[in-house]
């Protein structure tokens, strides 16, 4: 059984620990992407209660104009710190512009672009404020791929990785987000679809078959273990050759 209060404590320590370790003490700032959902929110709270919220840094990166993002100061002005709004839309358009004069480009080139490019855009905020960039990803979303590698399934720490959006939900409550933010449906704000209308299952249906190993319809077992094995690649450090010395 999910027990909130010890699991966010220990979430909360756990950042603690990892900062002193690799964010040089007490001098080194949390930088987190703020999308305005769910994940991230719930990612700058844990900072906020771990460092301290002048320690944590939300960077708004829209690709021009983007709905969500007034979600994403909402949850700004609630939390209370500060932030960075670094509009990614003429490097994008000019990547792909650049692109197009020499292949034709995919649509699913067009989806990942913007991910990898606040990614870049992250590290290099990051670097110029002393920080370290927070991995906003659950584990629902990375077992069954849905992330864009080198975009948002990166960064320097990743407290929710090993934690299913049904109990990122739970911990939003415990850290008392509001509730739209707790009960938004959740969307990459890329497709102009909700996760789970892209999935063809509900988030709820995924996490108790990735907790307890059961689920009733079969086909929706076979679609789940289908995408998790094809996307077990983006979880893997990079494929290297094994050289051993003579």
């Amino acid at each position: 059984m999910f027990n909130v209060e010890k699991t966010t404590k220990d979430c909360i320590k756990w950042i603690q620990d990892w900062f002193y370790e690799n964010g040089n003490g007490s001098a080194c700032n949390a930088v987190v992407g703020i999308s305005g959902g769910l994940d991230s929110a719930v990612v700058a709270a844990l900072c906020i209660e771990a460092l301290g919220k002048n320690r944590v840094l939300g960077v708004v990166m829209p690709n021009g104009f983007q709905e969500s993002i007034e979600s994403a100061a909402d949850i700004i002005l609630h939390l209370d710190i500060n932030f960075y709004s670094l509009d990614i839309k003429t490097a994008v358009d000019g990547i792909i512009h650049q692109l197009k004069t020499w292949t034709d480009v995919s649509k699913q080139s067009t989806i990942n672009l913007p991910p990898r490019v606040r990614m870049a855009t992250l590290y290099a905020f990051s670097q110029s404020a002393n920080g370290r960039v927070a991995n906003t990803c659950n584990l629902s979303e990375d077992w069954i791929g849905y992330s864009t590698r080198y975009g948002d399934s990166v960064g320097d720490f990743s407290p929710l990785s090993n934690l299913t959006k049904t109990e990122v939900r739970e911990m939003a409550k415990y850290l008392q987000l509001p509730d739209w933010i707790i009960n938004k449906a959740p969307s990459d704000d890329l497709c102009g679809k909700t996760d789970e209308e892209n999935f063809g299952f509900t988030y709820e249906v995924l996490d108790r078959y990735i907790r307890t190993g059961e689920i009733e319809d079969k086909e929706i077992k076979k679609k789940i273990d289908r995408m998790h094995e094809k996307n077990l690649f983006k979880l893997k450090l990079m494929d290297s050759f094994p050289y051993e010395s003579q």
